[in-house]
């Protein structure tokens, strides 16, 4: 557990309340023993891994992610005939602003590949926010952090965001994230408001970054 700290991996000074990492990537990582081990996290209740996925994921950006009730451990989206070890992020509430989804979609009939691009200039908020990411980048601050705890113990999130027993978990109060870069298998939410939204259809492969 870490309270009442801050990290900054810059310049390795610290202060009150926070932990800061400059480039945030799959943190847990180093937490995993492998994909037999994340497989568990299906039958103890893991949220990212309670709807098969489509096989494909997909990536958004914000300019700005801020989430209150946060936790973030291992698991693992299923597809159709693969399985992918996922990094959950749970959010009681979350805001992004100037967010963008595209997702890649290959050989339609008559066009090829194209890409559909999801904006919402006026930002997105969501409530019980659950991701399954695969990768995720940017400026990252935790206020009131535990790291470490018991990922089935987690509780500062989304009811039933929670993984395997022993498993590696964090939880905050809030986050935020800068410049959110991510890459994605599944999303779910409670709500899911987008605003002044605008979607479409693009030949070619042209991602949101």
């Amino acid at each position: 557990m870490a309270t009442g700290r801050k990290v900054d991996t810059e310049d390795g000074n610290t202060a009150g309340g926070r932990t800061r990492w400059k480039v945030f990537a799959l943190v847990l990582a180093a937490g995993f023993s492998g994909v037999a081990v994340m497989l568990t996290g299906l039958s103890k209740g893991a949220v990212a891994a309670s709807f098969t996925v489509s096989g494909t994921s997909y990536k958004a950006s914000a300019d700005k992610l801020t989430g209150e009730g946060v936790v973030q451990f291992g698991s693992v989206d299923r597809s159709a005939d693969e399985a992918h070890p996922v990094l959950v992020n749970g959010f009681k509430h979350a805001k992004l602003t100037n967010f963008c989804q595209s997702i890649h979609v290959t050989d339609l009939p008559g066009l090829g590949d194209a890409t559909v691009r999801i904006k919402a200039a006026d930002g997105m908020s969501a409530d019980n926010l659950v991701l399954g990411i695969d990768q995720v980048d940017g400026d990252l601050t935790l206020n009131n952090v535990e790291i470490g705890r018991d990922a089935s113990e987690l509780s500062a999130g989304p009811d039933g965001a929670q993984g395997a027993p022993g498993g590696f978990g964090i939880q905050a109060s809030g986050a935020t994230i800068d410049d959110l870069r991510q890459q994605a298998w599944s999303t779910t939410a409670s709500t899911l408001n987008l605003n002044d939204v605008n979607i479409s259809v693009v030949p070619g492969d042209k991602p949101c970054f």
